[in-house]
């Protein structure tokens, strides 16, 4: 029987350590605060704390989004760069076709 035990255990450990890893632990813990600093709590506990999971992954994905549009300008203009510096060492179309290549 302990063994069975054992291994409950070590599951219930596991998944915690998933919830953990994957921000749902801070998240959930994060709303939960939110929802006990509210001076007049509202109706619908559940309803609130969906809205403010939701909050949070909003930010957290508005975030990223700027972080990736920073590193899509820098990456274009990291292209015309090297686009620039390769003109000077390849020739252009025309001057290529004039000199039968």
């Amino acid at each position: 029987m302990k063994h069975k035990k054992g291994s409950i255990m070590s599951e219930r450990e596991q998944f915690r350590r998933y919830l953990e890893k994957a921000g749902v632990l801070d998240a959930l813990t994060n709303a939960m605060t939110a929802l006990y600093s509210e001076d007049d709590k509202p109706d619908n506990a559940l309803h609130f704390l969906k809205r403010h999971v939701i909050a949070q992954e909003a930010e957290t994905l508005a975030s990223q989004k700027a972080a990736l549009q920073q590193k899509c300008q820098l990456l274009v203009e990291e292209n015309q760069k090297l686009r620039s510096k390769l003109t000077q060492y390849e020739p252009s179309p025309e001057a290529a076709d004039e000199k039968g290549l």
